[in-house]
């Protein structure tokens, strides 16, 4: 899976967004900066699933979901060292809706449509790398790997992201040994930037990561 949090990498200055070929430069984000429109809050996919904007309503189904992925998730992600408390991942949810409302990041659950309420998995839209760029990242449960929900969500993602105004470039960062991770992004069209060093914080990493790049 692709990293979720803030990872220690080479910084790399934005490009300039572009509106299209032969169009005029877009407005780029400073770091941090809130972006002037928003994703939708509900992206219905094929295959009878759905991301929607996370929010406290879901944190009790998220918490059990990333409870149940802890042996999952560890090898790549170190806030999975841990089981995090109902009332840790609450807080987590009411700090996602306020950036969602600030403009910052937009974090998503994904769920089945035939179990309301469901979380087999979570994504969000990171606004941490640079001017005129969001990042993806996402993790899915283990009992739903394989079935290209990763590859779906993300796609969706991304066309969002660069929907946006301003937003003229999306990333998806992995560690280079994830190879499950990394084929989301190849599958998508997107290219392989670089390979820049990261510190080593999960058990399967080898700080090596890799940059993945789609542009407007």
């Amino acid at each position: 899976m692709s990293q979720p949090t803030p990872r220690s990498c080479e910084n790399v200055p934005g490009r300039t967004a572009r509106t299209g070929a032969g169009g005029p430069p877009a407005r780029t984000r400073r770091p941090g900066e809130a972006s002037p429109g928003r994703p939708p809050e509900l992206l219905r996919l094929a295959g009878g699933i759905s991301l929607h904007r996370r929010s406290v309503a879901h944190a009790a189904a998220l918490n059990a979901a990333v409870r149940a992925n802890l042996e999952h998730l560890r090898p790549w992600l170190e806030w999975a060292a841990a089981a995090p408390s109902p009332a840790q991942t609450e807080e987590l949810a009411r700090a996602g809706s306020a950036a969602w409302d600030a403009g910052t990041d937009f974090l998503y659950l994904v769920g089945l449509d035939a179990r309301p309420g469901s979380v087999i998995g979570s994504f969000g839209l990171h606004g941490r790398i640079g001017p005129g760029a969001l990042e993806i990242g996402y993790w899915v449960s283990a009992e739903h790997v394989g079935r290209g929900i990763a590859t779906t969500a993300a796609e969706a993602l991304t066309a969002a992201a660069l929907a946006l105004p301003g937003i003229g470039r999306v990333e998806i960062h992995c560690d280079q040994a994830n190879g499950a991770s990394a084929a989301v992004p190849r599958k998508l069209g997107y290219r392989l930037d670089r390979t820049a060093y990261a510190a080593v914080r999960a058990p399967g990493e080898t700080g090596r990561q890799q940059i993945w790049v789609k542009e407007r």
